[in-house]
């Protein structure tokens, strides 16, 4: 290039000077390198800002290198912006990647970025997919090993936050659809070391109830992370009753879902599938009962035409005797299919009494409507004094509603 060749001008002679364009022209050609094209940096954002036309302007400093740090600044224009799927914070540590120009106006050089990802994502997911496949070769997803759920469960367990909005989505299908006992066994469901809680409430909860929802509500990649972790994988994989996942949205898939028996989009959708809809039950019931009187009735119909049609042809005036024995056969098997009919269609009445006294007994209301009540106390039922004190505040529920009460003194037996 022309422009390195003036040291070889006579001393005399002194070189034209380049305009400011010119020499920023000649910093972008030096930039031009393959290298500096398509180039992923780390660092830690600083001097962020959200411009109104959506473009994001910020620089990128060496992680904790103090005042001394190296420092580039970045421009990442809105249509590579408005593909993130995170807001960018001051002191957030990513990864971008882009290519390096330099904006003549201020004859500065920057880091154009088109796509940024918050620093240890792609290691997460490089070690999901190592965790996936490991798990997957230990049979740990086969299909073979799903199991059914229970039709009529009478405990069911929950392993969630306590403080969440899942809990109480969960309560409500369950009061609605089928009243039974719920039993929460609370941890921490996103967060450093929350694999291991989850893990460990699936253990403590499994021999205590018919079938366990593992559920949390939406969250990022990094919340949901923990239930990709194979402690919480084998937890479900060696669980003793079936396990019904409900983890984030329905376009999120851990490798818990995977290896739960049931997967449901929603905590709401698991407590659905978990419990029958007593409604629907007893319609079902009725519909039943009304196939096997009409199918009946039509036998023993059929069974008259029978008999009145031979009757019929039947003539008396040349076969008096025989008319006379058969008209005593016919009566003979008229009463015996009567008492035949009459004893089935008892015992199909039998059959579907015990099958509403099933159904009955399975409701904890049946229990309730005999006198009998139920104590809670914050959520949970009290079942002993050694739960509860003077001042407390107790939900007394009856087979057809609630009252509220304060104790005024515990007795001890």
């Amino acid at each position: 290039m022309d422009w390195f060749n003036t040291r070889d001008e006579p001393e005399d002679r002194i070189a034209a000077p380049l305009s400011v364009s010119e020499l920023s022209a000649i910093v972008q050609e030096l930039l031009d390198d393959s290298r500096l094209l398509d180039i992923r940096v780390r660092g830690e954002v600083t001097n962020y800002k959200h411009h109104g036309r959506g473009h994001r302007y910020f620089s990128l400093s060496e992680k904790g290198g103090g005042s001394t740090a190296a420092v580039i600044r970045c421009v990442m224009w809105r249509s590579d912006a408005d593909r993130l799927p995170f807001a960018p914070e001051e002191g957030m540590e990513v990864v971008v990647n882009g290519s390096v120009t330099v904006y003549p106006p201020h004859g500065t050089y920057q880091l154009q970025v088109r796509t940024m990802e918050k620093a240890g994502l792609g290691e997460k997911y490089l070690l999901i997919e190592q965790w996936k496949k490991e798990l997957s070769a230990a049979g740990l997803f086969s299909a073979d090993r799903k199991r059914s759920l229970p039709a009529f469960p009478q405990t069911i367990g929950v392993v969630t936050s306590e403080t969440g909005a899942v809990i109480h989505d969960i309560r409500t299908v369950v009061a609605r659809r089928f009243p039974l006992q719920i039993i929460i066994s609370p941890t921490a469901v996103q967060g450093e070391g929350a694999h291991a809680e989850i893990a460990t409430a699936i253990r403590r909860v499994a021999r205590l109830v018919d079938v366990v929802i593992v559920a949390r509500g939406g969250g990022s990649f990094e919340d949901l992370f923990p239930f990709n972790h194979p402690d919480v994988v084998k937890a479900i994989a060696s669980c003793p009753v079936p396990v019904v996942s409900a983890i984030g949205h329905e376009v999120d898939v851990t490798l818990a879902d995977l290896a739960a028996d049931v997967r449901a989009p929603t905590p709401s959708a698991a407590a659905e599938l978990v419990v029958p809809d007593r409604v629907d039950l007893l319609l079902r019931l009725q519909e039943q009962k009304i196939r096997i009187k009409t199918a009946l009735q039509g036998r023993v119909a059929w069974a008259r035409d029978e008999v009145l049609g031979l009757r019929d042809r039947l003539r008396p005036q040349k076969f008096s005797r025989r008319i006379g024995e058969r008209k005593q056969n016919t009566a003979d098997l008229a009463e015996r299919m009567d008492r035949a009919w009459a004893t089935r269609i008892e015992r199909e009445r039998l059959l579907l009494a015990g099958m509403r006294n099933a159904l009955d007994a399975q409701s904890p209301l049946a229990v309730l409507s005999r006198g009998y009540c139920v104590a809670e106390k914050d959520g949970a039922i009290v079942k002993g004094v050694a739960l509860i004190h003077k001042e407390d505040r107790l939900k007394i529920r009856f087979y057809d509603g609630t009252s509220r009460v304060i104790v005024e003194r515990v007795d001890h037996d």
